[in-house]
């Protein structure tokens, strides 16, 4: 690239560069300090001439790097850098200088190979990778520069043919379309229609003299010669251009007018078993009777007509290159949000009523023997109930519910009666908890093959039980009845509950089962046969046996390589809320966010993203064939 004007980039590495060649200056100039005299071991003190002339090479350098001469900067840097290694601003300038180099040469690269000079490209990439052979562009552009040249080629050099005696002959029919209305002896017939379309057609005797009838109308010349083989039992074989050969269709005939062609096919890397296999392929299935396979070699030769090799060759191919290769990138994503709110006061919701007068009886004839003893130790008066009572509550021996929370009076004398509330209760509570969970697997599967991928866990389920052996079916004399031991009785009992219950148990997979087959189309395109299913414990059970949950999708989805699809997305919200509350008061519009409020709000979201990727396919551009072969035409 051409530069205009000056560069913001290149004029601030300069001045850094200036900046630092003055502090060496300045260095230099200053007496060293003890501090400053110490060096590494390893590293030389340079002389003053060295020193003077390694900042010399320095602004040199720098002003060639300014002048975008990138490379002579470089080996100046260099230079100053091996006369004075102490200084570590050479080695810096000259690594900066050396990555400018590379890169003008990969430009320049770039720039020869959109012109199509191939051979300046790649002596510009050599260089740049003998000056920095780690770096990955200039080998990345190597690669490309190989492609090129691959695609480049007519055909790879060992599917060219090799040297053959005659070349497959074309007809060359006049264009158009032509109607027919015969009825003559076949060998006229067939020479009609050929001529009808500029081609002279020679008629073997093995085509007999009976007499047909023909009625077409606006047929090409594929079409009509179709139309008229089957009508005469016939084949044609072309000799050149204008003239052809028609003899009866058996396979004498076919034997002695069909050109075929010799071809080899080499056959490496396979065993005898395998070449063999590949030669009964070729006989049964193809028709090819002359062939024959050379294990030492490692070929296969087949003489047959050319259209019937072009079948077999391409049959071949497609089971030596294997198929393609798909890469699922299967994603799961599962986000979860719960939030439980309790707020409010609880209001008292029982309130309890009671007599004074009888209660205070009822305790002091519950506790006869200390009221006894209160009166006799003096403490209080025979008559003086609420000063007994007191004493009582206070030493602990006497307790009642009604005194705990608090007691309210009215009336008065025998009337005196008591109120005793629960106890009300505020709540302000908060739980909230969120989870965030990814999980991501790769499936490896050919094209056409079946994959299975799951994730969770195996969960044992008792699906039946049965007890072990017990004493019913034995009949031992002394054990199973009487027997002259006392001790056998005992022995029997112990027996018998010994038998204990052992559970079958069945294992059930939890968690995700997903089944994929890819399927590569011509487009480029990716099929997916998708067989999901969701596993997991619903809360409930019957008869013990725990009940299980199940999603399931099923169906095939196109998507192109390398693109992400979302093919199952799941989201779950739970709400509720729960107030208590005096009743009707807790209703009012206002009260009841005073009231106790408990709220819960559960979110859960599940998202399956797969992203099919197609990392090897038999049929990309510019990649040459796995099979060789070479053919030679040979004339009958």
């Amino acid at each position: 690239m051409r530069r205009s004007g000056s560069n913001p980039t290149m004029r601030l590495t300069s001045l850094l560069l200036a900046v630092t060649v003055g502090a060496a200056q300045a260095q230099q100039a200053a007496p060293p300090t003890p501090a400053a005299s110490a060096s590494p071991k390893d590293t030389k003190q340079p002389s003053g001439s060295q020193r003077r002339r390694a900042v010399k090479l320095y602004l040199e350098g720098t002003k060639l790097f300014d002048q975008q001469q990138f490379e002579q900067a470089w080996q100046d840097y260099k230079q100053a850098a091996a006369l004075d290694g102490t200084n570590t601003s050479y080695p810096l300038a000259a690594e900066v200088a050396r990555g400018h180099v590379v890169t003008a040469l990969i430009q320049a690269a770039a720039k020869d190979r959109i012109q199509g000079n191939q051979k300046e490209a790649r002596a510009a990439l050599a260089r740049a990778l003998e000056i920095d052979p780690r770096n990955e562009q200039v080998a990345e552009h190597l690669r490309e520069l190989g492609e090129d040249a691959l695609a480049g080629e007519s055909r790879p050099p060992y599917e060219q043919a090799a040297e053959s005696i005659a070349g497959p002959q074309e007809l060359a029919p006049l264009p158009g379309v032509h109607s027919f209305h015969l009825r003559t002896n076949q060998r006229q017939m067939i020479q009609q229609v050929y001529k009808a379309y500029g081609i002279d057609a020679t008629v073997d005797d093995s085509v007999r003299s009976l007499t047909a009838r023909l009625d077409l109308d606006d047929a090409s010349f594929a079409e009509a010669t179709r139309v008229l083989a089957m009508l005469t039992n016939s084949f044609y074989v072309p000799v050149d251009a204008h003239r052809v050969v028609v003899a009866r269709d058996n396979r004498e005939m076919r034997q002695q007018f069909m050109r075929n062609a010799l071809e080899t096919v080499y056959l490496s890397g396979l065993t005898a078993t395998e070449m063999t296999d590949m030669g009964t392929l070729a006989k049964t299935v193809f028709d090819i009777q002359q062939t024959a396979v050379d294990p030492t070699a490692g070929t296969l030769t087949l003489r047959a007509p050319e259209s019937t090799l072009n079948a077999f060759n391409t049959t071949f191919r497609s089971l030596m290159e294997g198929r393609s290769q798909v890469l699922l990138d299967v994603r799961l994503i599962q986000l979860a949000h719960n939030n439980q709110r309790n707020t409010g006061i609880t209001p008292p919701q029982q309130i309890t009523a009671f007599n004074v007068y009888a209660e205070e009886q009822s305790i002091l004839n519950a506790n006869q023997a200390l009221v006894q003893e209160i009166i006799s130790s003096g403490l209080a008066a025979p008559g003086d109930t609420l000063a007994i009572l007191g004493i009582l509550l206070a030493s602990g021996q006497v307790s009642s519910s009604l005194f705990t929370n608090g007691v309210a009076l009215f009336g008065g004398g025998l009337t005196l009666s008591g109120i005793s509330p629960r106890p009300f209760t505020a709540n302000l509570n908060l739980n909230s908890s969120d989870s965030r969970q990814l999980d991501e697997f790769q499936l490896r599967l050919q094209d056409g093959e079946e994959g299975t991928l799951k994730n969770g866990s195996r969960y044992p389920i008792q699906s039946a039980s049965y007890s072990t052996l017990g004493t019913g079916g034995l009949n031992i004399p002394g054990l199973t009845s009487a027997g002259n031991s006392s001790s056998l009785s005992s022995i029997l009992s112990s027996l018998t509950g010994a038998a204990t219950m052992i559970p079958q148990v069945q294992y059930q997979d939890l968690g995700l089962t997903l089944k994929a087959t890819p399927r590569v189309e011509r487009s480029g395109e990716v099929a997916l046969t998708m067989d999901m299913k969701i596993s997991a414990l619903a809360g409930t059970s019957v008869n013990g046996v725990p009940v299980l949950a199940n999603r399931a999708y099923s169906g095939v989805v196109t998507v192109k390589r390398d693109e992400a699809i979302v093919i199952a997305s799941e989201v779950d919200k739970q709400e509720s809320r729960a107030l208590s509350g005096v009743p009707g008061l807790t209703e009012i519009p206002g009260m009841n966010n005073i009231t106790e409020k408990d709220t819960q709000m559960n979110y859960a979201t599940l998202l399956i993203i797969v992203s099919p990727h197609v990392i090897r396919s038999p049929h990309m551009e510019g990649r040459s064939p796995m099979v060789r072969i070479e053919r030679n035409l040979l004339s009958h």
